[in-house]
């Protein structure tokens, strides 16, 4: 299909709406763009943006299933973010007691990276670009 443009959203499940909704603005930096609490579902809808537009939306809903477990199954894998210097944002996350796993180079890009963990175990990924 040659009539998509890029990525607008990636949508995100949170257990924990107030300690999802902290660690996507207040240690990884999101802008807000709208919360709307949605009271016929009893769930909060936060619209998050990226410096680049990339966007999130992140979901509460009262007691959401388990992921399954990880790190091969099926479906979204993780979520990739672009950093501009990889050893500062990894430096940033441990400051606020995120565990990053060491940095590692993709063989096929010669690309630094990183996985840590959102508050409910999704895996995140910082790629140095």
């Amino acid at each position: 299909m040659t009539h998509l443009l890029g990525f607008h959203h990636v949508a995100l499940i949170a257990s924990n709406y107030e300690r999802s909704k902290r660690f996507y603005t207040e240690i990884l930096g999101l802008s807000v763009l709208a919360e709307h609490f949605r009271p016929e579902r009893q769930s909060y809808k936060l619209d998050l943006v990226l410096p680049d537009g990339g966007q999130i939306e992140l979901f509460s809903f009262p007691h959401p299933p388990a992921r399954p477990n990880r790190p091969e199954a099926c479906g979204l894998r993780h979520l990739a973010f672009a950093v501009a210097d990889l050893h500062t944002a990894r430096a940033h996350l441990l400051a606020h007691d995120v565990q990053v796993e060491a940095i590692r180079i993709d063989p096929h890009t010669q690309r630094r990276f990183a996985f840590f963990f959102d508050p409910d175990g999704l895996p995140l990924e910082l790629y140095e670009v």
